[in-house]
């Protein structure tokens, strides 16, 4: 069953209204984009690196790529329960650009 957020009450899912003000204060209250591609490019920039760069208190200071693996490697675990990473135009993109 879904289940909405009520109107007013972001507390209700605390994960993506971190994850939004994250995305806000580091990048789009930073960068002024000049096009749609330069906003495409330094989203995937920030993305690779919120991704599998930094680490997460949340996660044990551990990055999410790495939590990811751990949890795939851990035996039992759900494979299936996480979002699969095919997205083999992502991965040829975030190769491309340069920090």
């Amino acid at each position: 069953d879904w289940h909405y957020i009520d109107p007013g009450k972001p507390q209700q899912n605390g994960f993506i209204e971190s994850f939004n003000g994250s995305l806000r204060d580091e990048l789009l209250n930073e960068e002024i984009f000049d096009s749609l591609d330069d906003a495409r490019r330094k989203l995937a920039l920030w993305r690779y690196d919120y991704n599998n760069v930094r680490p997460h208190s949340s996660l044990g200071n551990q990055t999410p790529a790495d939590a990811r693996r751990a949890l795939e490697q851990f035996e039992g675990s759900a494979h299936d329960a996480l979002a699969q990473t095919d997205d083999k135009e992502y991965e040829i993109q975030t190769r491309k650009l340069s920090l």
